[in-house]
Protein backbone atom coordinates (compact mmCIF):
# COMPACT_ATOMS: atom_id res chain seq x y z
CA UNK A 1 0.00 0.00 0.00
CA UNK A 2 0.99 3.63 -0.43
CA UNK A 3 2.76 5.16 2.57
CA UNK A 4 0.96 8.28 3.81
CA UNK A 5 3.04 10.75 5.81
CA UNK A 6 0.81 13.83 6.12
CA UNK A 7 -2.80 13.47 4.94
CA UNK A 8 -5.01 10.85 3.35
CA UNK A 9 -8.43 11.30 1.76
CA UNK A 10 -11.42 9.50 3.21
CA UNK A 11 -11.86 7.47 0.03
CA UNK A 12 -8.20 6.39 -0.02
CA UNK A 13 -8.43 5.28 3.59
CA UNK A 14 -11.65 3.36 2.95
CA UNK A 15 -9.93 1.34 0.24
CA UNK A 16 -7.01 0.34 2.47
CA UNK A 17 -8.42 0.62 5.98
CA UNK A 18 -7.70 -3.03 6.80
CA UNK A 19 -3.99 -2.28 6.47
CA UNK A 20 -4.08 0.67 8.88
CA UNK A 21 -4.45 1.42 12.56
CA UNK A 22 -7.07 4.15 12.77
CA UNK A 23 -7.23 6.43 15.82
CA UNK A 24 -10.15 8.65 16.79
CA UNK A 25 -8.90 11.55 18.92
CA UNK A 26 -11.83 13.94 18.85
CA UNK A 27 -11.69 16.42 21.70
CA UNK A 28 -13.24 19.60 23.03
CA UNK A 29 -11.06 21.91 25.15
CA UNK A 30 -14.17 23.07 27.01
CA UNK A 31 -15.80 19.63 27.43
CA UNK A 32 -13.25 16.88 27.96
CA UNK A 33 -15.87 14.11 27.69
CA UNK A 34 -17.10 15.20 24.27
CA UNK A 35 -14.58 13.18 22.29
CA UNK A 36 -15.44 9.88 23.90
CA UNK A 37 -19.17 10.64 23.57
CA UNK A 38 -18.71 11.24 19.87
CA UNK A 39 -16.79 8.00 19.50
CA UNK A 40 -19.49 6.04 21.32
CA UNK A 41 -22.21 7.60 19.16
CA UNK A 42 -20.47 6.60 15.94
CA UNK A 43 -16.91 6.20 14.68
CA UNK A 44 -15.04 4.96 11.64
CA UNK A 45 -15.02 1.14 11.58
CA UNK A 46 -11.93 -0.36 13.27
CA UNK A 47 -11.01 2.97 14.87
CA UNK A 48 -9.87 3.03 18.48
CA UNK A 49 -10.21 6.05 20.74
CA UNK A 50 -7.32 7.86 22.42
CA UNK A 51 -8.00 10.73 24.77
CA UNK A 52 -6.00 13.94 24.44
CA UNK A 53 -6.09 14.58 28.19
CA UNK A 54 -5.08 11.15 29.47
CA UNK A 55 -3.66 8.98 26.69
CA UNK A 56 -1.80 11.62 24.70
CA UNK A 57 -0.52 13.97 27.41
CA UNK A 58 1.71 13.63 30.45
CA UNK A 59 0.97 14.57 34.08
CA UNK A 60 0.48 18.27 34.77
CA UNK A 61 2.70 19.88 37.39
CA UNK A 62 1.31 23.41 37.23
CA UNK A 63 4.54 24.49 35.51
CA UNK A 64 4.53 22.41 32.33
CA UNK A 65 1.37 23.55 30.54
CA UNK A 66 -2.07 22.09 29.96
CA UNK A 67 -1.01 19.22 27.67
CA UNK A 68 2.56 18.19 28.52
CA UNK A 69 4.27 15.72 26.24
CA UNK A 70 3.75 12.17 27.56
CA UNK A 71 6.64 10.02 28.68
CA UNK A 72 8.15 8.35 25.60
CA UNK A 73 7.83 4.88 27.12
CA UNK A 74 4.16 5.52 27.91
CA UNK A 75 3.19 6.58 24.39
CA UNK A 76 5.19 3.70 22.90
CA UNK A 77 3.27 1.30 25.15
CA UNK A 78 -0.02 2.97 24.16
CA UNK A 79 0.75 2.63 20.46
CA UNK A 80 1.89 -0.98 20.88
CA UNK A 81 -1.40 -1.72 22.65
CA UNK A 82 -3.17 -0.61 19.47
CA UNK A 83 -1.12 -3.10 17.44
CA UNK A 84 1.34 -0.57 16.04
CA UNK A 85 4.73 -1.80 14.86
CA UNK A 86 7.49 -0.12 12.87
CA UNK A 87 5.81 -0.82 9.53
CA UNK A 88 2.25 0.12 10.58
CA UNK A 89 0.36 2.88 8.80
CA UNK A 90 -1.31 5.10 11.40
CA UNK A 91 -4.27 7.29 10.42
CA UNK A 92 -5.77 9.73 12.93
CA UNK A 93 -8.89 11.84 12.73
CA UNK A 94 -10.93 14.30 14.75
CA UNK A 95 -13.91 16.57 14.11
CA UNK A 96 -11.92 19.80 14.32
CA UNK A 97 -10.18 20.07 10.96
CA UNK A 98 -7.11 18.18 12.13
CA UNK A 99 -6.25 20.37 15.10
CA UNK A 100 -6.45 17.37 17.47
CA UNK A 101 -5.33 14.65 15.06
CA UNK A 102 -2.14 16.60 14.52
CA UNK A 103 -1.15 15.59 18.05
CA UNK A 104 -1.03 11.93 16.97
CA UNK A 105 0.99 12.94 13.92
CA UNK A 106 3.55 14.79 16.04
CA UNK A 107 3.78 12.09 18.70
CA UNK A 108 4.38 9.37 16.12
CA UNK A 109 7.08 11.44 14.45
CA UNK A 110 8.61 12.20 17.84
CA UNK A 111 9.06 8.44 18.18
CA UNK A 112 10.66 8.23 14.72
CA UNK A 113 7.58 6.82 12.96
CA UNK A 114 6.80 8.57 9.67
CA UNK A 115 3.95 6.38 8.36
CA UNK A 116 1.34 8.56 10.03
CA UNK A 117 -1.33 10.76 8.47
CA UNK A 118 -4.59 12.50 9.31
CA UNK A 119 -7.84 12.28 7.38
CA UNK A 120 -8.08 15.34 5.18
CA UNK A 121 -11.34 17.01 6.16
CA UNK A 122 -11.68 14.98 9.39
CA UNK A 123 -14.61 12.67 10.15
CA UNK A 124 -16.93 14.97 8.24
CA UNK A 125 -15.15 14.12 4.98
CA UNK A 126 -15.73 10.43 5.74
CA UNK A 127 -19.44 11.04 6.29
CA UNK A 128 -19.70 13.33 3.24
CA UNK A 129 -18.31 10.51 1.11
CA UNK A 130 -21.20 8.31 2.26
CA UNK A 131 -18.91 6.01 4.22
CA UNK A 132 -20.26 4.15 7.24
CA UNK A 133 -19.89 4.80 10.94
CA UNK A 134 -20.28 2.18 13.63
CA UNK A 135 -20.78 1.91 17.37
CA UNK A 136 -18.98 -1.42 17.50
CA UNK A 137 -15.79 -1.47 19.59
CA UNK A 138 -13.03 -3.35 17.75
CA UNK A 139 -11.45 -6.37 19.39
CA UNK A 140 -8.06 -5.88 21.00
CA UNK A 141 -5.33 -6.50 18.43
CA UNK A 142 -2.13 -8.45 18.87
CA UNK A 143 0.50 -6.42 20.70
CA UNK A 144 2.57 -4.29 18.34
CA UNK A 145 6.35 -4.06 18.33
CA UNK A 146 6.93 -0.36 17.79
CA UNK A 147 10.55 0.66 18.34
CA UNK A 148 11.85 3.85 19.94
CA UNK A 149 13.74 5.27 16.97
CA UNK A 150 15.56 8.58 16.41
CA UNK A 151 13.08 11.42 16.56
CA UNK A 152 11.72 13.10 13.43
CA UNK A 153 10.41 16.03 15.47
CA UNK A 154 12.61 18.71 17.06
CA UNK A 155 11.45 19.92 20.47
CA UNK A 156 12.64 23.00 22.33
CA UNK A 157 12.36 23.90 26.02
CA UNK A 158 11.32 27.34 27.26
CA UNK A 159 14.74 28.67 28.29
CA UNK A 160 16.40 27.54 25.07
CA UNK A 161 13.49 28.94 23.08
CA UNK A 162 13.85 32.35 24.69
CA UNK A 163 17.62 32.43 24.18
CA UNK A 164 17.33 31.53 20.50
CA UNK A 165 14.37 33.86 19.97
CA UNK A 166 16.30 36.80 21.41
CA UNK A 167 19.36 36.00 19.33
CA UNK A 168 17.30 35.80 16.16
CA UNK A 169 18.17 32.14 15.61
CA UNK A 170 14.58 31.01 15.22
CA UNK A 171 11.11 32.05 14.16
CA UNK A 172 8.30 31.22 16.59
CA UNK A 173 4.83 30.76 15.09
CA UNK A 174 1.77 30.93 17.35
CA UNK A 175 -1.22 28.90 16.07
CA UNK A 176 -3.88 30.51 18.25
CA UNK A 177 -6.66 32.74 16.97
CA UNK A 178 -5.57 36.36 16.39
CA UNK A 179 -7.66 37.74 19.25
CA UNK A 180 -5.90 35.41 21.70
CA UNK A 181 -2.48 36.17 20.25
CA UNK A 182 -3.11 39.91 20.58
CA UNK A 183 -4.40 39.56 24.13
CA UNK A 184 -7.86 40.90 23.31
CA UNK A 185 -9.45 37.82 24.86
CA UNK A 186 -8.25 34.67 26.60
CA UNK A 187 -10.96 32.04 27.19
CA UNK A 188 -8.70 29.28 28.53
CA UNK A 189 -5.47 30.48 30.14
CA UNK A 190 -5.16 32.93 33.07
CA UNK A 191 -2.93 35.42 31.21
CA UNK A 192 -3.64 36.97 27.80
CA UNK A 193 -1.08 37.84 25.16
CA UNK A 194 1.80 36.11 23.43
CA UNK A 195 5.52 35.34 23.70
CA UNK A 196 7.48 38.45 22.64
CA UNK A 197 8.88 38.03 19.14
CA UNK A 198 6.37 35.38 18.07
CA UNK A 199 4.32 35.77 14.90
CA UNK A 200 0.75 34.63 14.44
CA UNK A 201 -0.55 32.02 11.99
CA UNK A 202 -3.99 30.82 13.08
CA UNK A 203 -4.17 27.10 12.28
CA UNK A 204 -7.63 27.61 10.81
CA UNK A 205 -6.07 29.56 7.95
CA UNK A 206 -4.66 26.26 6.65
CA UNK A 207 -8.14 24.98 5.82
CA UNK A 208 -10.63 25.31 3.00
CA UNK A 209 -14.32 25.87 3.87
CA UNK A 210 -14.92 22.09 3.88
CA UNK A 211 -12.15 21.60 6.50
CA UNK A 212 -9.71 20.01 4.05
CA UNK A 213 -6.23 21.47 3.89
CA UNK A 214 -5.54 24.03 1.20
CA UNK A 215 -3.48 22.72 -1.73
CA UNK A 216 0.22 22.26 -0.92
CA UNK A 217 1.36 25.02 -3.30
CA UNK A 218 -1.00 27.52 -1.66
CA UNK A 219 0.17 26.56 1.83
CA UNK A 220 3.79 26.77 0.73
CA UNK A 221 3.31 30.28 -0.63
CA UNK A 222 1.58 31.44 2.55
CA UNK A 223 4.15 29.93 4.92
CA UNK A 224 7.11 31.12 2.85
CA UNK A 225 5.75 34.67 3.13
CA UNK A 226 5.75 34.22 6.90
CA UNK A 227 9.20 32.61 6.99
CA UNK A 228 10.71 35.45 4.92
CA UNK A 229 13.68 33.40 3.76
CA UNK A 230 14.21 31.30 6.88
CA UNK A 231 14.75 27.57 6.57
CA UNK A 232 12.00 25.37 8.04
CA UNK A 233 14.54 24.01 10.53
CA UNK A 234 14.72 27.50 12.09
CA UNK A 235 10.97 27.49 12.75
CA UNK A 236 9.20 26.33 15.92
CA UNK A 237 5.47 26.21 16.54
CA UNK A 238 3.41 26.72 19.66
CA UNK A 239 -0.17 27.50 20.70
CA UNK A 240 -2.03 27.42 23.99
CA UNK A 241 -0.88 23.98 25.09
CA UNK A 242 1.06 22.35 22.27
CA UNK A 243 -1.86 20.63 20.51
CA UNK A 244 -3.16 22.94 17.78
CA UNK A 245 0.42 24.00 17.01
CA UNK A 246 0.80 20.53 15.50
CA UNK A 247 -1.70 21.52 12.80
CA UNK A 248 0.66 24.24 11.55
CA UNK A 249 3.62 21.89 11.73
CA UNK A 250 1.76 19.29 9.67
CA UNK A 251 0.58 21.92 7.16
CA UNK A 252 4.17 23.04 6.59
CA UNK A 253 5.25 19.45 6.05
CA UNK A 254 2.35 18.88 3.64
CA UNK A 255 3.53 21.96 1.74
CA UNK A 256 7.01 20.47 1.40
CA UNK A 257 8.52 22.64 4.12
CA UNK A 258 9.94 19.84 6.25
CA UNK A 259 11.84 20.13 9.49
CA UNK A 260 10.09 22.68 11.70
CA UNK A 261 9.84 21.93 15.42
CA UNK A 262 7.53 22.26 18.42
CA UNK A 263 7.58 24.16 21.68
CA UNK A 264 5.31 21.66 23.36
CA UNK A 265 4.77 23.53 26.63
CA UNK A 266 3.43 26.50 24.68
CA UNK A 267 1.67 29.53 26.12
CA UNK A 268 0.21 27.72 29.15
CA UNK A 269 3.70 26.65 30.23
CA UNK A 270 5.26 30.01 29.38
CA UNK A 271 2.94 31.99 31.66
CA UNK A 272 3.32 29.50 34.54
CA UNK A 273 6.58 31.33 35.33
CA UNK A 274 5.66 34.96 36.11
CA UNK A 275 9.22 36.10 35.38
CA UNK A 276 8.78 35.36 31.68
CA UNK A 277 7.83 38.34 29.54
CA UNK A 278 4.42 38.75 27.90
CA UNK A 279 3.49 40.87 24.89
CA UNK A 280 0.13 42.09 23.62
CA UNK A 281 -1.01 43.62 20.37
CA UNK A 282 -0.38 42.51 16.81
Amino acid sequence: MKRWTTVVSASELARQIDDCVVIDCRHDLFDFAAGRRGYDEGHIPSARFLDIESDLSGPKTGRNGRHPMPDRSKIIATFRRLGISDDTQIVAYDAQGGQMAGRIWCLARWLGHDAVAIIDGDIRAWEAAGLPLTRDIPADPAQGALSDRPSLLALVEADELWRRLQSGELLLIDARAPERFCGVTEPIDPVAGHIPGAVNRFFGHNLRPDNRLKPPDVLRQEFEALLAGRAPSEVFHHCGSGVTACANLLAMSYAGLEGSGLYAGSWSEWIADPSRPVATGG
